[in-house]
């Protein structure tokens, strides 16, 4: 791979956001897959921009990140305007947000608006910003709460129409959870993961087309699996894990092939148009780099194709 980036822009539907195809996970400095000083999270935040990744997705529940990211505004190491922000409301309480204790497992749920508007508040203070781009309920264990009259969605609702929130949303799994929320005609964004990617495309049976007939920007989470994606070695993992096998064959058959297999599993994620965004945390700058180069460099169709045709 070159070291030019050209790391590619999406619409984001009718949020009209111009977003890059992979967005930061700021999980990757929130401290969950290793230990990122402030000075490295503001590193990466700024290099990230330079390189064309200008769409930065956090949450509470993401360590420390929110915080990191309000110290780079704080320095004025980006500027807002130069940067998407999106973030999330955490109904399920497994840490004392309003002291950000992360130790904490209370294992409450609070789908009521006021605690959402009192979460979203704490995290635009954090954040020191007087907006997010979009806000979306992350992970719900259920969906019919955070539906109802005094329920979170419509704690979104209230926030987008006082300007603080631009577009409102969810980012979850269940399938009949993004039907359910897709029907009420009021969502601008939606996430969902782990199904879409090298291992399994569920989301094209039934979300991919329901959001794209209303112009529902969409992130695809857990494009690389986690790290399986990538071609690193998975020696040290559970061999007799299934998505290890797989993606041990799929590692191997790259290298017989001289194909990278990060550049193949985001590129097969970027073929699909319904996609706008596959969010990926880096640790650090030469993480980052890779993920970047990999989006940068096209991948023949043919070279897909034949990889595809292994059916893995």
């Amino acid at each position: 791979m070159s070291n030019e980036y050209n790391v590619p822009r999406r619409r984001w539907g009718k949020s009209e956001l111009s977003i890059s195809v992979i967005p930061f996970g700021t999980q990757g400095f929130g401290n969950h897959f290793g230990p990122v000083s402030d000075d490295e999270a503001c590193e990466l935040i700024r290099h990230s921009v330079d390189i064309g990744i200008n769409h930065f997705d956090t949450a509470l529940c993401y360590g420390d990140s929110q915080r990191k990211l309000g110290v780079a505004l704080k320095r004025a190491v980006v500027k807002r305007e130069e940067i998407i922000i999106t973030a999330r409301i955490c109904c399920h309480v497994t840490y004392d947000w309003s002291g950000l204790d992360y130790t904490m497992n209370r294992g409450d749920v609070n789908y009521s608006a006021d605690y959402a508007v009192a979460n979203i508040e704490k995290q635009l203070e954090l954040v020191d910003t007087d907006y997010f781009d979009a806000m979306s309920i992350h992970d719900p264990r259920e969906i019919d709460p955070t539906l109802a009259e005094n329920g979170t969605f419509n704690a979104l609702k209230t926030l987008k129409a006082r300007g603080v929130v631009k577009n409102i949303g969810y980012a979850m799994r269940p399938h009949h959870f993004h039907s359910k929320a897709i029907e009420t005609g009021e969502l601008d964004v939606l996430l969902t993961f782990n199904d879409y990617n090298l291992f399994g495309q569920t989301a094209a049976d039934s979300v991919l087309p329901a959001a794209a007939e209303h112009d529902i920007g969409v992130l695809n989470g857990w494009s690389i699996k986690r790290g399986l994606l990538t071609g690193i070695d998975l020696a040290g993992h559970d061999q007799s894990n299934t998505e290890v096998q797989r993606a041990t064959k799929m590692r191997q058959w790259c290298i017989d092939n001289n194909v990278n297999l990060l550049q193949l599993a985001l590129h097969f994620c970027l073929r699909e148009s319904r996609i706008h965004g596959n969010p990926i945390g880096s640790l650090n700058r030469e993480q980052l780099e890779i993920n970047a180069q990999a989006v940068s460099e096209p991948l023949p169709e043919e070279t897909l194709d034949r990889f595809l045709g292994q059916q893995f």
